[in-house]
This record gives structure tokens, C-alpha cells and sequence, in this order.
């Protein structure tokens, strides 16, 4: 077997990215090509042969500091999510996007240009502290044999073993609809995504979540920032850049959910990170209440997990996203009228597995959703507009508990809706909205993104 990482998950163009291999082929060799992926995989370059050396697996909490090998970016490589497929002697292997071994993801950043705040577009941001934290490799991660931190309190997983998006083993359950990929990983969501944009001529640039943890203003150069599927796991950096960002006049939008829901600490120089999810006196790392951040994550995106819910395995029970204003723009040219329901009948089904919601106090008539009264007190932004909202019933594996309820208690619905705080901030409320938009069975699924984008990425 041959699997690899690298050292850091992103790379400017002419500069060098560090591979992390190991094999314990016979021959002892390998050879490195390389893809980046956007209508499909597309063939960048293939090394030449290298010697190889086999090294044992680490800990989930160390880095596994296994030889290193170094690659040059071409400087005129665009900026594009990248997998090193590692090819060796005797074995023909064709390019598999959903591999547990084999192959490590990476980013190419865009090139630094000089020139007027908001002059590039769309940024789409790849979430790798959430691929990591269900990352199995070494045996453990956040919800398999988690490994203690002391300081911070916690459990710590290691940001430099095979795996984070591409190349190893992934903690879940398999997706009922979808079990050709992991869940948590790149094949599931972005790739698909990802793959949208291409196909309907939307040029994107990219980053990692821990470009933005590190250098927040690299943000102010664009309109929009993009995020899609499953984006769980923020540091406080990466929020407050994101929430700058937005009141600054970007726009953001986020066709993903469970956003924001877990706050996590990089530490040893950003090679591992740590988060509190549980203890005598509660999670410390939780966004939400006083006991945590107490920094609702509605503040951020508008909705939270926490009015929503889970649903991991098997068939969901789903009617779809009834649609409460079909005038407004992010609806034009659907068709949809009030009351209908969105993605009831998709494959997946809208929403899940994970969605977000705003907080309600119920469904007039079963159809017209009533904002709570309470919203302002769970973190809704002021002037958000709840377009559709999914009911979530009682069958659901997980509603989650909140502000003075109960898990289970109250109403429990995905939300699509949308803000403003000098820029705009959209959310779909469903971590599976990629999935429906990449098989193009709902037209009006797609014609929502495209409105979405159209808008937030204007000049």
C-alpha cells in the first residue's frame, strides 16, 4: 500500500509542495500525477520516478513525519483543488476521486495581484478541519477513540496523517443515497459542487479554511465566498475573517450546513487542532451557549444546526422546503409558488442529512412558518428573511436541544434564507443541496444557485 499527505494543504503557484510518502511496495518506487479537478479530473503533470520508503503509521494526534518529498508548482498552474495520485510500478491505476489510499488533496491559492478591493469574484473555500475531524487514520479522530489535549482541554487530532478530504480511512455511516463516497470527504460534496461551476462557466478561484485562518484579509479581494456540503469545524480566526469580510460589503453564501457548529484550536504551528465537545461542565467548544463561546453561529450564517437536525442513517423522512415568498429574487425564474415544496421528491431528498434552521414557533395552516419571537435572543440577525423552511418530524435520529428546550423540544426546520450586514449572506440549510444540484434532477434547485451566485457575485 502507498499513501501520502502533505505538509500543508495549500500551495501558491511557484512555490513548493511537500509530500509525505510512504510505501511498502517491493519495488520501492513511485511516481506522483497530478489533477486538478473541475469538469472532472484533468491531467496536470506526472513526475518521474522516486524512491520509496516504507515508514509506520503514526498516532491520530501526532504528526506521522514520514519522508518527505518535494514538488515544484509550476507558476502557471490556475488556482484549482489538486489530487497527487501515487502511481506505482506493475499496478495501472486509473484516477479514483473516492480512495482511501493512494492519493492526497491539495490546493493551489491564486496568485497575488495588486489591484481594488472586491476586483476578483467568486472564492470557494474548502472545509479541511471538517475532513480531518472525522479523518480515521491512526484509529481515531473527534467520534472514534479520541485522543485528550490537556492544554487546550479537548480531543486533538493531527492535521499531517493521509486522509483530510482524499486518502484515508473516514468515521460515519454510509449515505443511504449516495454510497459510491464517504461522507467528509471531498468526492461527496465540494467535488460535485465543484463540478457545477465548471459546467456552467462560473470561473472560481480557491482556498482552504486554514487560508482563511491564517491570513483573514486574503478575503477582501473578492465579491463572494463560497462553501458547500458540510463546513462544521471553525476557529475564531477563520470566523471573525469571514464576518469582517461580510460587513466590509462581501458577500457570502452557503450552500452547506451544520455551519459553524463546532469552534476548534490549531495548534503546534497549525499541524493539529483541538476542540471540547463534552464534559462534566458541557462543551466548552460548542458556538452557541454561555457555557461555550456563547457566539450563536446564527450571527455568522444566519440559521444553526441547533433549530435544525440530523439524519444519518437509512431513508429520511422528508416534505421538502416549503416555499413562503416565491416573489423574491432568489426564486425568479423557478416557478415555484407559495406553499410548494422543494426537493421533496429529489434523490437525495431535500434537506439532510445535516440541516440548519431558524428558530419558530410553528407552521400556520401547515404551510406559513412563523419566525419565533424569540429569534433575536437565539442569534437571528436582524431583517433576516426566511424564504422556505423544511418541518422536521419526530422520526428524526437527532433535534438537537437550545436555548431553554430540551432535545426533540419545539419546532424543528431547515431553513433557506438570507441576510444583509453591508454584504449578503444566503444559506441553503441543507449540507446536500451539492448532491441534487450536481444529478440536475430539480432544474429549480439549479436555477436557485444560479440566482444565488448571479447576484452575490455582481460588481
Amino acid at each position: 500500500m502507498i499513501r501520502a499527505y502533505p505538509r500543508a494543504p495549500s500551495v501558491a503557484p511557484g512555490d513548493v509542495l511537500t509530500l509525505h510518502v510512504a510505501t511498502d511496495s517491493p519495488h520501492r518506487c513511485f511516481r506522483a500525477a497530478f489533477y486538478r479537478w473541475a469538469d472532472g479530473p484533468q491531467l496536470m503533470h506526472r513526475s518521474g520516478w522516486l524512491p520509496g520508503k516504507d515508514a509506520p503509521a503514526g498516532r491520530p494526534d501526532q504528526d506521522w513525519d514520514w519522508p518527505a518529498y518535494a514538488f515544484a508548482i509550476p507558476q502557471s498552474w490556475p488556482s484549482g483543488v489538486y489530487i497527487a495520485a501515487l502511481e506505482e510500478p506493475g499496478r495501472k491505476r486509473s484516477f479514483e476521486l473516492a480512495c482511501d489510499s493512494g492519493a492526497a488533496l491539495f490546493v493551489v491559492r491564486a496568485s497575488r495581484t495588486r489591484g481594488s478591493a472586491r476586483a476578483r469574484g467568486l472564492l470557494y473555500k474548502l472545509p479541511i478541519a471538517t475532513y480531518h475531524a472525522y479523518n480515521d487514520s491512526g484509529g481515531g479522530c473527534f467520534y472514534h477513540e479520541p485522543p485528550r489535549s490537556l492544554e487546550p482541554p479537548g480531543a486533538r487530532v493531527s492535521l499531517r496523517r493521509p486522509g483530510g478530504g482524499i486518502g484515508g480511512p473516514v468515521w460515519g455511516a454510509p449515505d443511504h443515497y449516495d454510497a459510491g463516497s464517504p461522507r467528509q470527504t471531498f468526492a461527496h460534496w465540494d467535488a460535485r459542487f465543484i463540478r457545477w461551476l465548471a459546467r456552467n462557466g462560473y470561473a472560481a478561484e480557491f482556498c482552504t479554511d486554514l487560508d482563511v485562518h491564517d491570513n483573514p484579509d486574503l478575503l477582501r479581494d473578492y465579491r463572494l465566498l463560497v462553501s458547500a456540503g458540510h463546513d462544521e469545524y471553525w476557529s475564531e480566526p477563520m470566523r471573525d475573517g469571514v464576518e469582517r469580510f461580510v460587513e466590509g460589503g462581501g458577500n457570502l453564501a452557503l450552500f452547506a450546513a451544520n455551519v459553524c457548529w463546532w469552534r476548534i484550536h490549531l495548534v503546534d504551528g497549525g499541524a493539529a487542532m483541538v476542540c471540547h465537545q463534552g464534559g462534566p461542565q458541557g462543551a466548552r467548544d460548542h458556538w452557541w451557549p454561555a457555557s461555550g463561546a456563547g457566539r450563536p453561529e446564527d450571527a455568522l450564517s444566519g440559521v444553526s444546526y441547533r433549530h435544525g437536525g440530523g439524519w444519518w442513517d437509512g431513508p429520511r423522512e422528508t416534505g421538502g422546503y416549503i416555499v413562503q415568498h416565491p416573489g423574491h429574487w432568489v426564486f425568479a425564474g423557478t416557478g415555484l409558488k407559495e406553499g410548494d415544496r422543494l426537493g421533496r421528491r429529489t434523490w437525495p431528498p431535500l434537506p439532510g442529512y445535516e440541516c440548519d434552521g431558524a428558530p419558530l414557533d410553528g407552521f400556520e395552516g401547515g404551510k406559513r412558518a412563523v419566525l419565533s419571537r424569540r429569534a433575536r435572543s437565539h442569534g437571528t440577525p436582524p431583517g433576516y428573511a426566511l424564504l422556505a423552511a423544511a418541518p422536521l418530524g419526530s422520526g428524526w435520529q437527532e433535534l438537537p436541544p437550545r436555548n431553554g428546550d430540551a432535545a426533540g423540544a419545539g419546532v424543528h426546520a431547515a431553513a433557506l434564507g438570507l441576510f444583509e450586514r453591508n454584504g449578503t449572506v444566503f444559506s441553503s440549510g441543507s449540507t446536500d443541496w451539492a448532491q441534487v444540484l450536481a444529478c440536475a434532477r430539480d432544474r429549480r434547485v439549479e436555477q436557485i444557485t444560479r440566482n444565488v451566485l448571479n447576484r452575490l457575485n455582481c460588481t
